[in-house]
């Protein structure tokens, strides 16, 4: 198995018998650290005593929130002992700790607690129905459809916000770099994003280049929302829309006369089993020729910089299995690297760490 330098602890124990008495108390417990942590960011408390000159009391915090002693004390003792603020034991005044701080602060991790909570929480007491039955059994907490993506534009408004924040937080910043490769490398006038969703990438295509035409392939329905969110758009008239279920026995990718110059997916292949990555990209490699070049942008979990971004791309495979389809994850490059020479294609070059750990595989022709 590879494993990125940061990933090296993985193999080795790293805590004390004490350390990880806590932890596995703290696992037992994380659905209440999970709610106490999110309603201190939701009620502000965090900010306050962040903001505050010599942290805050409790009873201070109760003046400027507005809420019960009750409600108060019970989420600062959970706080502190969860690990987000500090006390001062003569003063009894409360301050921020640097997990704290960072529940604050960091982008990623602020995505993570919306998209956790409006999407995934509820979906997740299933997980273990998922995983015996390989379908997304969380998902019937918003509706009967057989894949998230089905169902997405019919979801509650706050549940879309987050799934769509959640979705463009990490590809969007790997999108300057991503854009460099693709048209710096090859001399790309053609492109083919598939799963392109809201058309964010191919807005990004086509402000790059004056030249380049994208067609969109993604389900019927996210053609009809493509195609709300392109009205108005600057070079807008260079994006197309194609309506397709890539998984479908007979679904088959358009043929570009003259040849196709990069087909793009981005965040795609982790929404398919192995099997379906397998078809798809075998219905990649029948519009491709010998100039075409294949670039699949991924999070593969082996290949994070830095650790926690590990941890948060394994936790997200569970959102595969509980509420997106049953049967997809987050990969590692062994398992993509299969999927890819089983179709018929070969990895010609891997870039790394663009972005918030993403990686972009390049593939042509075997």
């Amino acid at each position: 198995m590879y494993l990125s330098p940061a990933l090296e602890k993985y193999t080795k124990e790293q805590l004390s018998a004490r350390e990880a008495q806590r932890l596995a108390e703290f696992i037992a417990w994380g659905p209440a650290v999970f709610q106490a942590s999110r309603l201190m960011l939701k009620f502000g408390i965090l900010d306050l005593i962040r903001d505050s000159l010599n942290g805050l009391t409790r009873e201070e915090i109760c003046q400027q929130t507005k809420l019960s002693d009750y409600a108060v004390k019970c989420l600062l003792e959970a706080s502190l002992c969860i690990g987000t603020i500090l006390v001062d034991p003569e003063t009894e005044r409360f301050t921020i700790s640097k997990a704290g701080w960072f529940l604050i602060n960091d982008k990623a991790t602020r995505v993570n607690v919306d998209f956790n909570h409006d999407v995934n929480y509820k979906g997740w007491f299933n997980l273990e129905d998922s995983l015996l039955s390989g379908k997304p059994e969380g998902l019937k907490t918003f509706g009967s459809w057989p894949t998230i993506y089905q169902g997405l534009s019919e979801l509650p408004e706050n549940v879309q916000k987050s799934w769509f924040g959640f979705d463009h937080f990490y590809s969007d910043s790997s999108f300057p770099q991503a854009l460099e490769i693709v048209f710096k490398k090859h001399n790309v006038k053609s492109l083919y994003d598939i799963g392109g969703n809201t058309g964010k990438w191919a807005l990004q295509c086509v402000n790059f280049d004056k030249d380049v035409e994208v067609t969109v392939l993604d389900l019927p329905q996210q053609i009809k929302m493509l195609e709300d969110n392109l009205k108005g758009k600057d070079n807008a008239q260079r994006i197309f829309g194609f309506g397709v279920n890539i998984l479908e026995e007979n679904a088959a990718l358009p043929k570009r006369e003259g040849g196709l110059d990069a087909i793009w997916m981005s965040q795609f292949l982790d929404c398919f089993s192995m099997e379906q990555i397998v078809d798809i990209l075998s219905k990649v490699k029948n519009v491709m020729t010998s100039k075409t070049r294949v670039y699949i942008m991924e999070t593969l979990w082996d290949r994070q910089k830095f650790e926690p971004a590990a941890f948060c791309l394994t936790m997200t495979s569970l959102y595969f299995t509980a509420l997106a389809n049953g049967n997809s994850k987050m990969y590692n490059t062994a398992d993509m690297t299969e999927c890819i020479e089983k179709a018929g294609l070969e990895v010609e070059e891997i870039f790394d760490h663009l972005g918030q750990g993403h990686s972009i595989l390049v593939c042509k022709l075997n």
